[in-house]
């Protein structure tokens, strides 16, 4: 009876397992999903070439880092597709997790959709951004079953407009004569900007070399995320180098990702730029 019994439960286990297996919607069908629903809503539009004329309004530093990049006599960024490998870090001193991760940034209504994957010790991890009408979520499944982080809310939203404000310095320079953009020129080599999107209003600090480089970027508005899934309000910098041509333009293809904590940085992140597109009509 009782082998009968074990065989049953282990028949009904197999059963639920392959069930939520075959019901959950992975982290990749709904970022493939939400990014072609944005690719409709935000079809591409007749390209713009942008003009040093448009620029004459940015502080000069940032002029030179548009000419550097090779910005002006390009069309301005609708949207863009960004490939990454990274090495990922949970605590410092700990082994490195190998990550791939593919993203779409969309530039007239602001929208991120950003998939990470990675594997640790066999098991895979993936996590997903997505940033639309205002609104943040994230979230870490493991093996596409477990939500290990499941947040949304305004600190987050408030941090990935952070993030965006990012991705369009460091990847879309183009897109910096954007109206919800304003300026202050710091010195000769650094400048504050402000980015406003829907009520989220964000700045950064960023820093050029001469040459024209940028070569950091700094903001005390993004949030941490917590192993208690609370979010706390940390300095954050990407500093970038080793910029290469990508279609005519110059992208830093280097960059970390570093927490400054009371108790010292805390680099989470080490990214390498493997692929980038402008200006695409789908997926």
């Amino acid at each position: 009876m009782f082998q009968i019994l074990n065989k049953v439960c282990k028949f009904l286990i197999i059963i639920t397992v392959m069930t939520t297996l075959t019901s959950c919607t992975s982290s990749k069908q709904v970022f493939q999903k939400k990014t072609a629903e944005e690719f409709t809503i935000q079809p591409q539009k007749e390209e713009i070439v942008l003009t040093k004329e448009e620029t004459m309004h940015l502080p000069a530093c940032v002029q030179k880092y548009l000419e550097y990049t090779g910005a002006i006599g390009k069309s301005i960024p609708q949207n863009v597709c960004i490939e990454f490998d990274a090495e990922m870090y949970r605590k410092p001193g700990e082994k490195p997790m190998k990550s791939h991760s593919v993203q779409y940034n969309f530039y007239g209504n602001y929208a991120r959709f950003f998939l990470m994957k990675a594997s640790k010790m066999g098991i895979p991890f993936r996590a997903l951004h997505i940033y639309k009408n205002g609104q943040a979520s994230f979230q870490v499944k493991v093996a596409e079953l477990l939500k290990v982080v499941d947040i949304s809310g305004e600190e987050l939203t408030k941090a990935e407009t952070v993030t965006l404000l990012n991705d369009l310095c460091i990847f879309a320079p183009g897109g910096l004569v954007d109206k919800r953009l304003a300026w202050e020129e710091m010195d000769s080599l650094s400048v504050k900007v402000t980015f406003t999107n829907g009520n989220y209003r964000v700045s950064a600090i960023l820093y050029f070399n001469e040459t024209g480089e940028l070569i950091n970027f700094m903001s005390d508005d993004r949030s941490a995320a917590q192993d208690d899934g609370s979010m706390k309000q940390v300095r954050w910098t990407t500093p970038v180098s080793d910029y290469r041509e990508f279609d005519g333009r110059r992208i830093p293809t280097v960059g970390s990702t570093i927490w400054h904590y009371p108790e010292g940085d805390f680099t989470y992140g080490m990214f390498t730029l493997k692929s980038i597109k402008y200006n695409l009509s789908k997926q």
